[in-house]
């Protein structure tokens, strides 16, 4: 529940910074893209699961969620997981 009032919280700000003319990208972007092709609680659902999948990765890797590029490699290279005891 919580992720999901703070997905909507990112699409709101999003949208306002959107039409105010600021440069919005990243998650932000693909947030209001989503919106932009279905409704407000589909992206606020959507959203709300990246965000979960982005937090259970950081925790995951023991790294914060920064360049794509390197965690793609990282995620390329790995060849399987094993959750920690």
């Amino acid at each position: 529940m919580l992720l999901t009032h703070g997905a909507r919280s990112v699409l709101r700000a999003a949208k306002l910074a959107d039409n105010a003319g600021r440069e919005v990208c990243g998650v932000r972007r693909w947030a209001l893209d989503v919106q932009a092709r279905g409704n407000d609680n589909k992206a606020a659902c959507a959203l709300a699961n990246k965000l979960a999948r982005i937090c259970y990765a950081t925790l995951r890797d023991k790294e914060p969620f920064g360049e794509p590029t390197v965690r793609l490699g990282k995620k390329i290279n790995r060849e399987g997981f094993v959750m920690p005891a």
